[in-house]
């Protein structure tokens, strides 16, 4: 059996991956919709594991590209489960209007993805003692929590690493954007930052990036200038943080 996982955030299609190595299945990594179609044309796939917001093609319209797809070809139906750490644009019913099948709410724990796995696979996977917690803390993580909920200090160095160069990437991204004004820009990189603050618990800042992607849409830079300044500085203190974990 062969999974497929779509996500934009290179840091969550890692995690996602090695998850599904320790559950022995076999996987491959693209980062839109788009390329989830290039490769869904080229092999089958028992199930797919999508991002809904994404850059050049979003989860939702690549999951009516699939279903069209499978119709076209009379291919059985591949099941297409939603991730989505943004409860602000996407819910379960959006989901299964796009032709999705079932709904979850980053960070994705590795029990979770295991159940997943057993409802929606033709057989249930070979599972090793579960390495992660089930839940992520609200609280900002420590060194300790981290390494309880990944099961090694190596992955935790591999996640943080990788989290801190794209995060640091985005932030210098998100200035950019608030003094030339590019909302789309602005939203874009809101989107990713969510990801991964979502992934490691920051849930203020998470709640607050969220809400702000929606506003930057809706009434643009200007407006919103105090907010996403103040956001950036908590932002800052934050990655601060994590690099010192």
């Amino acid at each position: 059996m062969c999974v497929l996982v779509v996500d934009d955030h290179s840091t969550y299609r890692a995690m996602t991956g090695w998850f599904l190595q320790k559950l022995g299945l076999s996987h491959e990594l693209v980062e839109d919709g788009r390329s989830a179609l290039v490769a869904i044309a080229r092999r089958r796939f028992d199930l797919v594991i999508s991002d809904c917001q994404m850059p050049f093609m979003d989860g939702y319209t690549m999951a009516r590209a699939i279903r069209l797809h499978e119709r076209a070809l009379g291919r059985g139906r591949v099941p297409i489960i939603a991730v989505t750490g943004n409860l602000v644009h996407d819910d379960p019913q959006r989901c299964r209007n796009a032709g999705m099948d079932a709904w979850l709410l980053k960070p994705l724990a590795f029990e979770q993805l295991r159940e997943v796995l057993v409802r929606w696979l033709p057989g249930p996977p070979h599972v090793q003692r579960p390495l992660l917690s089930a839940t992520l803390s609200a609280a900002w993580p420590t060194r300790i929590s981290l390494t309880e909920m990944f099961g090694s200090a190596q992955v935790v160095n591999q996640i943080l690493g990788s989290l801190l160069v794209e995060a640091r990437e985005d932030s210098a991204a998100l200035a950019h954007a608030r003094m030339t004004l590019n909302a789309s820009l602005m939203a874009e990189r809101l989107h990713r930052l969510v990801g991964s603050l979502a992934f490691l618990g920051a849930a203020d800042l998470e709640l607050r990036g969220s809400r702000l992607i929606g506003e930057v849409r809706a009434h643009g830079v200007v407006l919103n200038k105090p907010q996403l300044e103040a956001f950036q500085r908590d932002l800052a203190a934050y990655l601060a943080y994590l690099s010192t974990l």
